[in-house]
C-alpha cells in the first residue's frame, strides 16, 4: 500500500519561471520529505521528466519555451509519461484557463497564491494515487509472469 514512508521517497517537480514562486513550494512541502526537482521554464520541465522521472508534477501555465499547457498535452500524449499526475498551479483563474488546463490532461488544479495546507493535502493525495497505480502495473506484471510460468509446455 502507498503508506507515508513510500510517499516520503518521491520526488516532485516544480516548474515555474518565477523563483520566488518555486522557492514558496519548496518551503511549503519542505517539511514532507520529498525530493524536490526544479525547472525553469517549460522545455526544461521536459528534459527534468525525462531525466528525473518525477512521481508528480507541478506546473505553471505561463511559463518561457513551453507552456504549461504545451507540457502537459506532450506528457499526456507519451504513454511512457501519461501516468504522471499533474497539477496545475497559476495565477490564471478564469473558468475558461482552468478548461483549457482540464483539457490539456492536468489531474488537478490551484490557483494563486497557494494555500499551504491545500497544497500538502493535494500532492499527497495525488501521489498516493500515482503509487497505488504503480503498485497496480507491478502486480499485474507479476500475474503475467506467474501465468505464462504456469502453462504447460506446448499449450
Amino acid at each position: 500500500m502507498a503508506d507515508e514512508a513510500n510517499l516520503a521517497e518521491s520526488r516532485v517537480l516544480i516548474a515555474d519561471d518565477n523563483e520566488q514562486n518555486r522557492e514558496l513550494l519548496d518551503a511549503y512541502l519542505a517539511e514532507e520529505g520529498y525530493t524536490i526537482l526544479f525547472a525553469n521554464d517549460g522545455q526544461e520541465a521536459m528534459d527534468a521528466v525525462d531525466a528525473q522521472q518525477p512521481d508528480l508534477i507541478l506546473l505553471d501555465i505561463m511559463m518561457p519555451k513551453m507552456s504549461g499547457y504545451e507540457v502537459c498535452e506532450q506528457l499526456k500524449a507519451d504513454a511512457g509519461k501519461r501516468d504522471i499526475p499533474v497539477l496545475m498551479v497559476t495565477a490564471l483563474n478564469e473558468q475558461g484557463d482552468i478548461e483549457k488546463a482540464v483539457k490539456a490532461g492536468c489531474d488537478d488544479f490551484l490557483t494563486k497564491p497557494v494555500n499551504q495546507l491545500e497544497l500538502k493535502t493535494r500532492v499527497r493525495s495525488l501521489l498516493r494515487v500515482r503509487h497505488l497505480a504503480n503498485e497496480r502495473d507491478r502486480l499485474l506484471a507479476y500475474l503475467e509472469e506467474m501465468g505464462q510460468q504456469l502453462e504447460p509446455p506446448g499449450a
